[in-house]
């Protein structure tokens, strides 16, 4: 897996910014609401507080932070910290902005919250102790560098959850796929050239298996047939594109539809609106 570049394609195509806008103590209980298209991504160096947020079937959960630890919010989710660090501890707070929002993949791909105490995070730690350096002295450029220490963070964080996805319960889809030895070449593919003819036994022979072992294993691991997935991935470049402003033809033919009819027939199928009146709905 280490010859293939799981990561990049992806950042390449979907942008997530990053962007500093809290270092130093918090006073009482610190609510963050729950934005369309905003994720963070906390960093507990030294000190303790409680996090609570909204769990699975609507109850509240509390977690109570007593180590150096990072707490990522890819959706957007209201949480609160309590009893927040104080000033001799070490805090820093990023938001981050994904291009599309929902339609993010990687925002669809993993869970809600991912809390991990930083000492398990292999390779973190230089990359905070530049960031806090950075935010501990007011100098030229200084929030720049730390938005950039920040997406620096970040992209090592998503290196280390997919290597670990099983531990972490990351959800069949994206991430559990690109962490499967045998199908990552064919979603790099896939995801590289949308528009290719990619029937079972195109991506079968990518993934160096027979037609059905492939079509059982990509489904155990992904959770959808080869074919679904691909039309998911069609759909989530799609939309970021007529987002942009491409027209309806421009985009079927870059995601391998025969004609602008066939695809706004799958678009509204899956979307409930035809590409032209999702456009307009998303520019309104």
């Amino acid at each position: 897996m280490s010859s293939f570049d799981r990561i990049s394609p992806l950042l390449e195509m979907f942008r997530v910014s990053t962007s500093l806008f809290h270092t130093g103590p918090l006073c009482g209980v610190t609510t963050f609401a729950s934005q369309p298209g905003r994720g963070f991504l906390h960093v507990l160096r030294r000190g303790e507080m409680a996090v609570t947020h909204q769990g699975s079937g609507g109850r509240l959960e509390r977690l109570q932070i007593d180590r150096p630890t990072l707490l990522f919010y890819p959706r957007p989710l209201e949480h609160a910290f309590h009893n927040a660090p104080t000033e001799d501890s070490d805090f820093a707070c990023a938001a981050l902005d994904f291009d599309g929002g929902r339609t993010h993949p990687i925002v669809r791909a993993l869970p809600p919250v991912i809390v991990l105490p930083l000492a398990d995070v292999a390779g973190l730690d230089p990359a905070l102790q530049l960031l806090f350096e950075e935010v501990d002295q007011v100098r030229c450029g200084q929030r720049l560098v730390a938005d950039r220490l920040f997406e620096v963070v970040l992209i090592q964080l998503l290196r280390w959850i997919l290597d670990h996805v099983n531990e972490l319960g990351v959800p069949s889809g994206l991430f559990t796929g690109l962490a499967d030895a045998r199908l990552a070449p064919l979603l790099l593919a896939l995801h590289e050239s949308p528009d290719q003819e990619w029937d079972l036994e195109t991506m079968a022979r990518e993934a160096r298996m027979s037609r059905s072992a492939f079509a059982a294993h990509f489904k155990k691991v992904i959770g959808l047939a080869p074919g679904e997935y691909l039309t998911q991935w069609r759909l989530t470049l799609a939309q970021q594109q007529l987002r942009s402003g491409a027209p309806v033809s421009s985009v079927a033919a870059r995601l391998g539809y025969a004609n602008a009819s066939s695809f706004s027939r799958v678009f509204t199928q899956h979307l409930g609106s035809s590409p032209r009146n999702w456009a307009i709905s998303q520019s309104s």
